[in-house]
C-alpha cells in the first residue's frame, strides 16, 4: 500500500501553494499510482510516477483552505493523506496615496486581499525596496521606487502589482494605479515684482494638480491663493505678510516642489 510522508509545491518549497504549481507527493510504494485526490477533486492525467514520488500541476478548480491529497493505486486502494492549503491569488482595490514624484519614496498604503503570504510587490513593474512587509491580509504599506517618466509626459499612471504565494494580482483599473508626477518647473513670471494683492502670471511646465503656491522673503515662507490656467500657467495673488526686498515663488504638485523662482517683493 501506497504511504504519502510529505507534499512539496515546487514554488513556494512547502505544502502550501496555488494553481498551476507543481507538487511532488513523497513516499512509499507510489509506483503504481493511477490517480491523485485533492479532496473530491481527482487528476488522472499528467501525472509523473515513480516509486517514490508522484509529480503533478495542481489543478485550477480549487478554493482557497485545506484540503487532503491522497493517491489511488490502479489497484483501487487509495493511501493516507496530508493536509495542502491552497493560497488564494492576491487583488489589490485601493492604495491609500495614488500620486507622488517621479523620484519615487512615497510611502503608499495598499489595500486588498489575500496578502499574508506576500513576497513582494511591483510599482509600474520596478520592484518595491526595501522590501514590504506583509502584516495583514488586507492591507500592506510600500515605498514607491523611483520612475522614469515617458519624454514629454508630466504624469505618468502605472499598476501596483502585489505578489504573494497564491501569484501576482491582476490589475484592476485606477483601483490599484499610482501616478507618478514630474516636478513642475517655474520658468518666468509677469511681472516679477508685485506687493500684496497684486496678481502675478507664473509660467512654466508640469502644472497638473497643483496643490500650493508659496511667496518666501527668505524668513517667512506664506501660501498664496491661485487659479490654474493650463498644464504651463497660472495665476497667483501676492499674500500679506511678506518684507519688501528679495524673495522666491514656488508650485508645488505630486511631482514635489519646483524651483523657487526670484520675484521682488514691493
Amino acid at each position: 500500500m501506497a504511504t504519502i510522508t510529505s507534499l512539496v509545491d515546487t514554488t513556494t518549497t512547502t505544502n502550501q501553494g496555488t494553481a498551476g504549481d507543481t507538487l511532488h507527493i513523497n513516499g512509499t510504494g507510489l509506483g503504481t499510482t493511477t490517480r491523485v485526490n485533492f479532496g473530491s477533486l481527482s487528476v488522472s492525467s499528467g501525472l509523473t510516477v515513480t516509486p517514490t514520488q508522484v509529480s503533478l500541476t495542481i489543478p485550477s478548480a480549487q478554493c482557497a483552505g485545506q484540503v487532503s491529497v491522497s493517491v489511488t493505486s490502479s489497484t483501487n486502494v487509495t493511501s493516507n493523506a496530508l493536509p495542502f492549503f491552497f493560497v488564494a491569488s492576491p487583488s489589490v482595490t485601493g492604495a491609500g496615496t495614488t500620486c507622488g514624484p517621479a523620484a519615487g519614496g512615497t510611502s503608499v498604503t495598499v489595500f486588498g486581499s489575500n496578502f499574508l503570504t506576500g513576497t513582494g510587490a511591483t510599482v509600474g513593474g520596478t520592484a518595491v525596496t526595501p522590501a514590504p512587509t506583509f502584516t495583514s491580509s488586507n492591507q500592506v504599506t510600500i515605498t514607491t521606487p523611483a520612475h522614469t517618466m515617458t519624454p514629454g509626459s508630466c504624469v505618468d499612471t502605472v499598476d501596483i502589482e502585489v505578489t504573494t504565494a497564491g501569484g501576482t494580482s491582476v490589475p484592476s483599473g485606477s483601483l490599484s494605479q499610482f501616478s507618478y508626477y514630474a516636478a513642475p518647473t517655474i520658468t518666468s513670471l509677469s511681472p516679477g515684482t508685485g506687493t500684496a494683492g497684486d496678481e502675478i502670471a507664473v509660467n512654466g511646465t508640469c502644472f497638473i494638480d497643483v496643490s500650493a503656491v508659496t511667496f518666501s522673503d527668505g524668513t517667512n515662507t506664506i501660501p498664496a491663493t491661485w487659479t490654474a490656467l493650463g498644464n504651463n500657467l497660472l495665476s497667483t495673488i501676492v499674500p500679506t505678510g511678506l518684507t519688501p526686498g528679495a524673495g522666491t515663488i514656488t508650485v508645488t504638485t505630486c511631482g514635489g516642489p519646483s524651483n523657487a523662482q526670484a520675484f521682488t517683493i514691493t
